[in-house]
């Protein structure tokens, strides 16, 4: 039975997985891929298991494991988390699988949440594997079922690469409302394919390179690599970009000779050149690194062809950021020498406001970051952060975020700021899923190597930058069954630190005496700020300001910068629709002037 519905391209992606016949699905959460595993979670039959690892690497080795005994499987994460399933990946390469597995890898253009704006079309270029690149969700939900045929078919991991408009944009599908029921045959003992030797990957190599030269041309005919259109001139696309391409073209009236690539690597090379014949110059639009550029390029220089090619490596496009139809229009239309009239500038789109993120008004981080400030006012203190909502902890007032790397990264930072410094009070915070996905090994190696730097563990019982997924803190799973909640204090413990303590942050004066009393410790010391995400229950009673009282001096607003207080006619204010009586402004006010709504003064 055709049904349709309105998708999300994530949720397209998920649900072209299940009537694909996908049976175990892995991932780590991250922004923009999130809710493909999710989909996967809430629409998935009878026999299909869905799990948040603990990292990238982890999913990446389950996955891999279901697809050693015959499994369909897929594992899902952002590009910065590719770097960290990395290693297995490469290895994967060579091992191969028996069951189809699809590595979904959303890349994140602009970038808009963010640490890099790395291409996963190296990647697979890099870890020699094939990569679909769907240019939208109608196309997402019909390659994921490609994407597991042809991993099937040749025996490795294949990579499926959405970018963030393809996975956050929403669109109409018709779709059977049915999944395929793929029975796994089992993992067959073979040591010669299962266990990976020197000799065994030098054979692999051979197949993996002769294999990728037949991929060539068989994705010169794969049905989402296409030429349209007829002229002199070309221009060359895919992904994302193929759709702004396209309207540009109809907003500019033009039909000029159109390559659509949606297999980057292998590179479709006999459907390329039949693109390069008869072209004197090619555009290639494209969003972060010249990938299909450089393959024109390359193609133009081994067959002795006259093409030029223009993109990003030559000036004519943007070489960061993400595209639009505007700027595809704009660099088009000058490509194609059409009047500056039928060309309207950049010049003149209104500039949109700028809205910078910010911690939310009662999040139990900005008590945390309060409490450390006040605790350190006047020694020498360094602040190494990490990735998640409690990156904003560097916005001023706060002003409480001195490096952010990677994740994990700021409690080995610190220890190396610590040696360089050691006069210096080092703090390394990091979240509570954060902590169990890359925070143990940096820990480990504090304790080891006699570190002296202060743990900061913010532990607000979700990982909330990426939609509240349950992590192994939480004592739940993705499936809705109740687990073991793993105790980070007692992994500290185990792990050799001596000092250990848990305190709610917005009891204020307990939070700041805990860090003083932490900071003076010689070695590694953790101090856990245990208190939920405000998104995780209700707003407790409503705060107000007394005007009588409030003396008007700003301190609650000058020092939390908590989106809910305001300066009124010269006196503080509370705005209702916005507080969650978190009390950390009453507990800074040094006239008693806020309280809760209705108390008498």
């Amino acid at each position: 039975m055709v049904k349709e519905k309105l998708l999300m391209g994530n949720e397209a992606i998920g649900l072209g997985a299940l009537h694909a016949g996908v049976g175990f699905v892995f991932g780590y959460p991250g922004t923009p891929s999130t809710e493909i595993l999710e989909t996967v979670a809430k629409n998935k039959g009878e026999g299909v298991y869905v799990e948040w690892s603990v990292n990238e690497k982890a999913a990446m080795e389950a996955a891999a494991g279901a697809a050693y005994a015959g499994a369909r499987s897929m594992v899902t994460m952002k590009q910065v988390g590719l770097n960290v399933a990395s290693d297995p990946l490469m290895s994967l390469t060579y091992v191969g699988v028996k069951g189809g597995m699809v590595v979904v890898v959303a890349d994140d253009p602009g970038p808009i949440s963010s640490q890099t704006e790395q291409d996963t079309r190296h990647f697979a270029e890099f870890a020699k594997l094939p990569v679909f690149d769907p240019s939208s969700p109608e196309e997402a939900y019909q390659m994921i079922g490609d994407a597991f045929a042809l991993s099937e078919q040749l025996g490795t991991p294949v990579l499926f690469r959405p970018t963030t408009r393809v996975c956050h944009g929403c669109v109409s599908l018709q779709m059977e409302d049915c999944s395929k029921r793929i029975t796994p045959e089992g993992f067959i003992k073979d040591a010669s394919r299962w266990v990976i030797f020197p000799r065994l990957t030098y054979q692999n190599h051979q197949k993996i390179e002769a294999r990728n030269e037949k991929l060539r041309e068989t994705f010169s005919t794969y049905r989402f690599n296409f030429l349209e259109g007829a002229g002199r001139k070309g221009i060359a696309t895919g992904g994302i970009s193929y759709v702004y391409t396209k309207e540009a073209l109809q907003l500019l009236g033009q039909e000029p000779k159109l390559l659509k690539v949606g297999t980057p690597h292998p590179f479709p090379e006999a459907l390329a050149l039949s693109f390069l014949d008869g072209l004197e110059e090619v555009l290639v639009l494209e969003e972060l690194d010249p990938v299909i550029e450089r393959e024109l390029t390359y193609l133009c220089g081994k067959h002795h062809l006259n093409v030029t090619i223009k993109g990003k490596l030559t000036g004519d496009m943007p070489n960061a950021g993400e595209l639009s139809v505007e700027i595809a229009r704009d660099r088009i239309g000058h490509y194609l020498d059409l009047p500056e009239s039928s060309v309207p500038s950049l010049k003149d789109l209104p500039t949109l406001p700028v809205r910078p993120p910010v911690l939310c008004a009662g999040c139990p981080h900005r008590a945390s970051f309060y409490a450390v400030k006040q605790a350190m006012k006047g020694k020498k203190a360094v602040f190494s952060g990490d990735i998640g909502c409690y990156t904003l902890g560097n916005a001023a007032p706060l002003d409480m975020v001195d490096t952010c790397l990677c994740m994990g990264a700021g409690i080995t930072v610190a220890q190396g700021l610590h040696r360089v410094e050691p006069d210096a009070v080092n703090f390394s915070f990091i979240g509570d899923s954060t902590f169990f996905a890359s925070g143990l090994t940096g820990v480990v190696n504090a304790v080891y190597n006699d570190a002296d730097i202060v743990l900061i563990v913010l532990d607000n019982s979700t990982t909330a930058m990426t939609g509240h997924q349950p992590h192994p803190g939480t004592g739940k799973t993705v499936m809705g069954e109740f687990t073991q909640k793993i105790s980070i204090s007692k992994m500290l413990e185990a792990a050799g630190v001596s000092f250990v303590r848990r305190v709610n942050p917005l009891d204020l004066r307990t939070a700041i005496q805990t860090v003083q009393e932490a900071a003076a410790f010689r070695g590694v010391s953790a101090v856990i700020f245990e208190s939920p995400c405000v998104a995780l229950g209700k707003p407790d009673a409503v705060h107000m300001v007394d005007s009588k009282t409030c003396i008007g001096c700003g301190r609650c607003v000058r020092e939390l910068g908590c989106p809910a207080l305001v300066m009124e006619n010269k006196k503080a204010k509370i705005e209702p629709d916005m507080c969650y009586g978190c009390t950390l402004c009453a507990q800074v006010c040094p006239v008693g002037a806020i309280r809760k709504g209705g108390e008498e003064a």
